[in-house]
């Protein structure tokens, strides 16, 4: 990988920093459209994902009670 042999000029920051901001708000927008139901499903998706690779730990104080509640939240949605 090659190092930057230059400085940006302030024009190309305000530029760069101009993409990043519409990319971000088209984000925001993504999520603010997301349903409730398609973020849960994505949830329930990374969480078998990681437990597929193993990622389980011992809980921690509290965590049953979360656990439990996205449970219950599953079960509402018959996800």
């Amino acid at each position: 990988m090659k190092a930057m042999t230059r400085r940006m000029t302030k024009a190309e920051a305000q530029a760069w920093k101009a993409r990043w901001e519409a990319v971000n708000r088209f984000e925001r927008e993504e999520l603010r459209r997301t349903t409730f139901d398609t973020k849960l499903r994505q949830l329930v998706a990374l969480t078998q994902w990681g437990r597929t690779f193993g990622w389980q730990k011992c809980p921690v104080e509290g965590e049953n009670e979360v656990r439990d509640r996205w449970i219950r939240l599953k079960k509402h949605y018959c996800v």
